[in-house]
């Protein structure tokens, strides 16, 4: 961190996070955990029974990117898809709550919303069950949210591109989106879902996890040597700026190129126990984007949502991480 990052710098860097604006785009979803107790099997099927204690209703998805941003003191705006339902108005309500505008939101008729719900007994998922459609979404609904996109170019500094593979994120849409940004300052940060990492062409950046990287470069990571050909496999044949790699307990590698040359830095893991990955890779993007939204250079960025992916990784359920958090761990 301190050869990077000084804490004086660090803490400018957070004190214009209230400046900066992202938009995230991407599949939105709702997490629903059911907390309980197991102590007896039923006597109706080879199962346990769970004694529901509790149950939470949390944003998911490119929602929970949108809610570490929002935790962080960003000014958050977000698009995408929900359905004609109650989890939809949930969600809103949600955004409404949090003085986030839905405006880039498109309700669809025919689609649910995204609903994941998680029994959760003794600390432990026992099942989850998923409500959603993965269908392509129409192009009336992808138009709505590039009318968005032009509409907050000045209000912004990054665009989240969250995939999730639910329908939202297309070629198209991808291929808009650099067209509509293309003669501007914009960072265009990109979560990627799919094997083929051609569709996300031109991304200033790119954060898979180690199994997408492994997947996408088609080959297995298993030293520090593998890890270098896929970051430079990646940024060879796709023409992003930067490669990070997020690799769990092992922390995360940024490939980045500079003139000719890449330039790997690694970011060991901040987090003393690892209890829950949920969330994790949401934290990175959201924190990473938001600081250089907010003038931090790409290392730097990286840097802070290290520290912030750290402390998400401490706690339980899809969870974020707030300002002052992040700045008690500098």
């Amino acid at each position: 961190m301190h050869n990077i990052l000084t804490k004086k710098r660090a803490l400018g860097i957070i004190n214009n996070f209230s400046g900066a604006g992202v938009l995230v785009i991407g599949d939105i979803m709702v997490d629903h955990f059911i907390w309980g107790k197991v102590s007896r099997i039923s006597p109706e099927a080879p199962v346990p029974v769970v004694d529901v204690q509790k149950d939470s209703i949390l944003l998911g998805g490119c929602a929970n990117v949108l809610n570490s941003i929002y935790s962080m003191g960003g000014k958050v705006y977000v698009a995408g898809v929900i359905g004609a339902d109650n989890m939809g108005k949930l969600l809103l309500e949600e955004l409404r709550e949090r003085k986030i505008e839905t405006a880039g939101i498109v309700v669809e008729k025919a689609r649910p919303t995204t609903l994941k719900t998680r029994i959760v007994a003794h600390g432990q998922q026992m099942v989850r069950f998923d409500k959603e459609s993965r269908k392509p979404i129409p192009k009336e609904s992808t138009k709505k949210i590039l009318q968005y996109v032009k509409s907050l170019h000045k209000k912004i500094g990054a665009v989240i591109i969250s995939d999730y593979s639910k329908g939202v994120i297309s070629r198209e849409l991808i291929a808009e989106i650099r067209e509509i940004l293309k003669d501007s300052k914009i960072y265009i940060c990109l979560d990627p879902k799919q094997n083929d990492f051609s569709m996300y062409e031109g991304a200033y950046v790119i954060t898979p996890n180690h199994h997408e990287a492994q997947r996408a470069a088609g080959m297995e990571i298993t030293n520090g040597n593998d890890l270098q050909q896929v970051g430079e496999i990646l940024l060879k044949k796709h023409n992003f700026h930067a490669v990070l790699i997020t690799r769990g307990e092992e922390g995360m590698s940024l490939f980045e190129r500079r003139n000719s040359k890449i330039i790997r830095s690694d970011f060991p893991a901040q987090a003393k126990e690892i209890y829950d990955v949920t969330g994790a890779g949401d934290t990175v993007i959201g924190v990473l984007a938001l600081s250089l939204a907010a003038q931090a250079d790409l290392k730097e960025a990286t840097c802070l949502a290290n520290q912030a992916a750290g402390i998400v990784v401490g706690k339980v359920g899809t969870a974020t991480v707030s300002q002052e958090e992040l700045m008690q761990t500098l």
